[in-house]
């Protein structure tokens, strides 16, 4: 097998310390994976960083819930951007729509030319997924001149989209670089990659954690409506993704 990068997605320093032990070759770094990923906290990145030396992508998202942001939405990304930029992170992770969901390129610009202007990666995650047009919106993303897309070829799991994926690798040309990410897993890993022709993927994996300082009251929730287990959490799994990485690199 050829050489493929793996890049997993973190949710937190611990997340990018497991990935570490896992051999990963980048992480990007996010809060809150429940939906989606927000952007993370200074705090994670510095200590990220500090504990393992890492190629660092920090994702730069304000809010859940769609990628057409309120003016002070916007600005919080900017200066969000200047922070994590300024904290040592390898690039930016990010994506701009209208409401229409066609890709907002005055905004995509904005956050390009100030990860640009540090000499670091930008990345256009998976609001691509939901554009009418990828090819439309894959020449402006190269025109503006994004390193990479992050996309599951417009289906909920990558492996579906296995042939919309190589068309995607193929129109692109070496233009700009498109990193196949949802669903990617031990058993289907292989598959992607020949069927697709990628260089790199993107996925996560996590085990289970518990955490029993609340069971002194079951009764009380800090979340919303779903009510998740208080006494749980989830962490990388160093080992499951480290088993990946080997055959990777075998």
């Amino acid at each position: 097998m050829k050489k493929v990068l793996l890049e997993v997605c973190c949710g937190s320093a611990d997340d990018v310390i497991e990935a570490h032990k896992a051999n990963a070759d980048r992480v990007e770094l996010n809060s809150d994976l429940f939906h989606g990923g927000l952007t993370p906290t200074l705090g994670e990145l510095i200590v990220a960083k500090r504990e393992t030396g890492m190629k660092i992508m920090t994702i730069v998202r304000p809010r859940e819930g769609g990628f057409c942001y309120t003016d002070a939405e916007f600005a919080t990304a900017i200066e969000d951007a200047k922070l994590l930029l300024a904290h040592g992170a390898d690039g930016l992770v990010f994506g701009f729509l209208h409401q229409d969901g066609t890709l907002d390129a005055e905004r995509t610009r904005t956050l390009a030319e100030l990860a640009q202007a540090a000499g670091k990666e930008t990345v256009f995650h998976r609001a691509i997924d939901v554009v009418p047009d990828w090819r439309s919106a894959l020449d402006t993303l190269i025109s503006l001149g994004i390193t990479r897309v992050l996309t599951s070829g417009q289906e909920p799991d990558v492996s579906q989209a296995t042939d919309t994926v190589r068309e995607m690798i193929q129109y692109a040309d070496g233009r700009i670089q498109i990193l196949p990410g949802a669903g990617i897993t031990a058993r289907n890993m292989d598959r992607v990659i020949a069927e697709t022709g990628c260089g790199q993927i993107h996925l996560a994996a996590h085990r289970q954690m518990e955490d029993a300082s609340v069971r002194n009251n079951r009764a009380i929730y800090y979340g919303g409506c779903l009510y998740p287990a208080e006494d749980r959490f989830g962490i990388i799994d160093a080992g499951y993704i480290a088993g990946m990485t080997a055959r990777l690199r075998g």
